[in-house]
């Protein structure tokens, strides 16, 4: 029997092993590309586009007025809280190349988070967008931050463009809440910069591999939410693994990606914006992924070969009327990551595009990407495939023995993309790993042959009875019925602590009724995993990238039983 046995899967042009050391850093990485790839197109954002060549000068530009015109030094922490606009990649790439360490910040922060995390992260300056800036500006005093750059929307769409979309944000949307920073602190509009930068000399700095490159903040679904230290080498690692799979059906310089996932989360920003320089591929920046309609009409303009998103986005798409009206033929790869992928939601996507919607996993700790099915049509429904390249994984039982395949445990990984720590937590460092492997916090199995399943996070199992069940499991099966759009299955309590199963589901279809969803749900699943109770909602809650928040519903649950 093989050691690995996933490595049977892997095509004759995927090595088992690949070089994290192929680069220092990131930077001589990007200097690569860009140069590589410089008459290319880059990035297109509200139909501005920008070349490889001149993301080379723009970012080099920033990273000048890092350097000369802010006190800002190489390993200085920065941040970084915009949402996906031409302005994001210039400014962590021009950090990067300045030698700093970038702290991506969520946009939807309020003012108390955005100076916790800013605190934490010890960030001694930001970039940031006008919309947001009022929060910054009420907690600032409090923090490290002295250099504050702040974005408006249209900056980078031309001057006509760009005034229309500033004028039409700030006085017409009202968008942009009023502001004022306090005198000592050192703030520059992003175009400003850019021009001063253009002014000064660029030293150019190359990062040791063992820099961090990004202070990554966690969602914070266990707690508080921790910075992970992901260094030049651990990205590095995970760009040349993803390259591994993806350059199966993948070509240089031909490919067009749609990201409308937020650059600022791990996701988007390894597979959707770093891994794909590496191609020369082109990236179509979609500014509000919640707006379906407009999304939609954008995914028309472009002969897109490759799109990313969670389950609720493509969810979203499917059920739009003029999504199946699109014209798919250019599409190579749809991959689903962040959560679960639902069944239903992705036979209805391979239905409607002609492409199979495949599933991949990871975690921030891991840069993301630890497994996933390979693109060439030997993926595997329900499953977030097989290890990529340089990569082990185990499943164990509490004891961590490991289990026989077939079996549930925790999933454990190790690979040169794996974190070695959170920033400034030992304790949470050391609870994270056993004996060197990461511990990953969700409960898997894998088949004899190494494909691997996911069927739910350790702390969102429901005990019924001493039974487990799993969220995932619930939530497909009521997915299949044609009148739900959205569904999450969590623990509830009956009188004396009882454990039993709550639906909470979106209608697609107003006709639908309770007692018709739990008998459709009998009629596939064993009496034990049955929803005991159903309620309906309007909307689910969900975090910044689209994954809905059970641990929201489960505290809602938790204080209902308390008040009770």
């Amino acid at each position: 029997m093989q050691t690995y046995p996933w490595l049977q899967h892997y095509p004759s042009s995927v090595p088992f092993q690949i070089n994290p050391d192929r680069y220092e850093s990131l930077v001589i990485f990007l200097e690569e590309a860009l140069e590589k790839y410089k008459n290319l197109p880059m990035l297109e954002n509200m139909g501005k586009i920008l070349t490889y060549a001149e993301i080379n000068r723009l970012t080099q530009n920033f990273a000048a007025y890092l350097q000369n015109c802010t006190n800002l030094k190489p390993g200085d922490h920065i941040a970084i809280q915009l949402p996906n606009l031409l302005q994001y990649p210039i400014a962590m790439l021009g950090a990067l190349r300045a030698g700093m360490v970038v702290v991506n910040v969520n946009p939807l922060y309020t003012a108390y988070e955005l100076e916790q995390q800013i605190k934490n992260a010890t960030t001694k300056g930001i970039i940031i967008l006008s919309n947001f800036a009022h929060n910054l500006a009420s907690i600032v005093q409090n923090t490290p931050v002295k250099t504050v750059i702040v974005t408006e929307v249209g900056d980078l769409l031309g001057k006509v463009k760009g005034f229309l979309t500033n004028f039409t944000v700030k006085h017409i949307k009202k968008l942009v809440p009023d502001y004022k920073f306090p005198k000592s602190l050192q703030v520059t509009s992003f175009n400003k910069a850019l021009r001063l930068g253009a002014k000064v000399s660029f030293k150019r700095v190359t990062p040791p591999a063992t820099q961090p490159a990004f202070l990554q903040y966690t969602g914070g679904t266990t707690g508080i939410s921790k910075g992970v230290i992901l260094t030049h080498k651990h990205m590095l690692a995970n760009i040349e693994q993803m390259y591994a799979f993806m350059q199966v059906v993948l070509n240089e310089g031909k490919e067009t990606f749609i990201t409308p996932l937020p650059l600022y989360h791990i996701f988007a920003l390894n597979v959707n914006l770093l891994a794909p320089i590496y191609l020369g591929a082109k990236n179509v920046l979609i500014t509000n992924p919640r707006d379906i309609r407009s999304l939609v009409n954008e995914l028309r303009k472009h002969k897109f070969t490759c799109i990313t998103g969670v389950n609720t986005l493509f969810n979203a798409l499917l059920s739009h009327t003029n999504f199946p009206l699109l014209n798919f033929s250019s599409l190579k790869v749809s991959l689903a990551g962040g959560v679960a992928l639902q069944d239903a939601v992705a036979e209805k996507w391979e239905k409607v595009t002609g492409v199979p919607l495949i599933e991949g996993y990871g975690l921030t700790e891991a840069s993301p990407c630890i497994t996933s099915n390979i693109p060439n049509g030997t993926h595997r429904k329900s499953t977030i495939g097989i290890p990529l390249p340089s990569t082990l994984i185990k499943i164990v039982d509490e004891q961590f023995k490991e289990v026989l395949p077939g079996q549930p445990g925790q999933l454990l990984a190790k690979g040169p993309q794996v974190m070695e720590s959170y920033w400034n937590n030992p304790e949470e460092t050391e609870q994270a790993f056993h004996e060197g492997w990461l511990q990953t916090g969700d409960i898997a199995v894998m088949s004899q042959d190494g494909y691997v399943k996911i069927l739910d996070r350790k702390k969102e199992m429901i005990n019924v009875s001493g039974f487990n069940v799993y969220p995932n499991e619930i939530e497909n099966i009521a997915l299949m019925h044609p009148k739900v759009l959205e569904a999450a299955a969590v623990g509830t309590w009956e009188e004396g602590g009882k454990e039993m199963v709550k639906l909470f589901v979106v209608k697609k279809d107003a006709s639908l009724t309770v007692e018709e969803l739990i008998n459709y749900c009998r009629l596939r699943l064993t009496n034990y995993k049955v929803p005991r109770y159903i309620e309906f909602r309007d909307i689910l809650p969900k975090s910044n990238v689209g994954k809905i928040l059970r641990r929201v519903l489960q505290e809602e649950e938790k204080q209902k039983q308390l008040l009770e």
